[in-house]
């Protein structure tokens, strides 16, 4: 049985590479969920700008964007994470992945005070609906 289920090898069943191809599909499911932001978020500013100003349209096109930026950023973190503890657990490795998760981190903050006008830790202005928050 232990050559079927390998740990140290990163979760290898067979020759199959579960942890590995688990974290290409969730980079994948990222490149899709950014991809898919893009084509509704310019599909959401028309359809707004056809009822509305540019100025609706444009707040449209920034919350669908940003959105689908923070899932795909999130789906990217998970990727790496997994890579890096269950592939390469070296020092190297994990601080690289902690230097990737700053970014990442300062630009889902930096995604969210463009979208909403304020830092995540700052509390909502009363009075917003539903549909401005991210």
């Amino acid at each position: 049985m232990r050559w079927l289920f390998a740990l140290e090898e990163g979760f290898k069943v067979g020759d199959f590479y579960i942890a590995e191809t688990f974290a290409d599909w969730i980079e994948l499911a990222a490149i899709v969920a950014i991809a898919g932001a893009v084509v509704a978020a310019i599909i959401g500013a028309v359809s707004e700008r056809s009822r509305s100003n540019w100025s609706a349209a444009h707040n449209t096109f920034k919350r669908y964007m940003g959105r689908g930026l923070l899932i795909g950023l999130d789906l990217l973190i998970a990727g790496d994470v997994i890579k890096t503890v269950t592939l390469e657990p070296t020092l190297n490795n994990a601080a690289v992945l902690g230097l990737l998760v700053l970014i990442r981190t300062f630009l889902s903050w930096t995604t969210i005070l463009e979208v909403e006008g304020r830092w995540p830790w700052q509390p909502k202005p009363p009075g917003l609906r539903e549909d401005e928050e991210l």
